[in-house]
């Protein structure tokens, strides 16, 4: 699902890159920007879909506050991608409704 851009990042000579890997695609983004950023303005639009309805929810205030921003990084469900710095190679996907809880407390990857 992908939408409008709704704002793009200034990017400055010389700035670094990164390439993040979004629902299987290859994104090139600033380096030293969050994850929900990086997202919102490659024009992904919504990152999860709601435990109730499934219906499909974006990142909102950007400040870790709403938990709108949930995404899986790197195999881990749950992360709130407005407080994750982006790194290279960084694999992220869509988060659908609500993570197993099994091995999480324990730190497991994938409730493993």
């Amino acid at each position: 699902m992908t939408t409008e851009t709704l704002f793009l990042i200034p990017q400055k000579a010389g700035q670094a890159m990164v390439r993040i890997e979004f629902e299987g695609e290859t994104l090139r983004v600033p380096d030293g920007i969050s994850v929900a950023a990086a997202l919102l303005s490659s024009s992904r639009g919504a990152l999860r879909t709601s435990i109730v309805k499934g219906t499909p929810r974006a990142p909102y205030c950007m400040m870790g506050v709403c938990f709108e921003c949930l995404v899986e990084i790197d195999g881990i469900p749950a992360r709130q991608g407005c407080m994750t710095l982006v790194r290279d190679g960084m694999i992220i996907k869509r988060q659908s409704g609500a993570p197993s809880l099994d091995g999480l407390a324990s730190g497991g990857k994938n409730g493993k």
